[in-house]
């Protein structure tokens, strides 16, 4: 069993000073990773292709490949700290067993922006499998630049 290693990612730090994301604007996407997974996913990890070449996202009853769009995305600031907020992400009735994410960019070739860890294995069975974003603050904010 590999590990998951909750971080925003290096590429997408390199990416954002490219030009290549405009969050509140591209897709965004949040798949979800088995709890047996193959791949090691951290701040190395590139692309949600790392995912899926490692055959190592969930599976299950209406669970569909690629996630599901992370909704209403807002870019805020708090002192000197640039944050991303939107929505819990919600996977409708589904039946899985997942360990953790990646959220990534579906309007820039997939790449990936963080890596979410949840600590143990969470299961939905026969339900919504709800992810709870932090609130949007400069030390609470999954994606934020101090």
């Amino acid at each position: 069993k590999m590990a998951i290693t909750q971080t925003m990612c290096t590429s997408f730090k390199g990416e954002l000073l490219g030009g290549i994301h405009d969050l509140d604007t591209h897709t965004l996407k949040m798949a979800l990773i088995k709890p047996s997974m193959s791949g090691t996913y951290d701040a190395t990890t590139t692309n949600y292709s790392d995912v899926t070449g490692n055959s190592d996202e969930v599976t299950g009853t209406n669970y569909s490949a690629g996630g599901v769009n992370i909704a209403n995305v807002a870019i805020t600031t708090s002192g000197t700290t640039g944050i991303v907020d939107f929505d819990n992400v919600v996977f409708s009735s589904v039946d899985i067993d997942a360990r953790g994410a990646i959220i990534y960019n579906s309007s820039a070739s997939n790449k990936a922006i963080a890596v979410l860890d949840f600590g143990e294995t969470k299961t939905a069975t026969d339900g919504d499998f709800t992810v709870v974003i932090p609130a949007a603050g400069a030390s609470t904010a999954i994606i934020r630049i101090a």
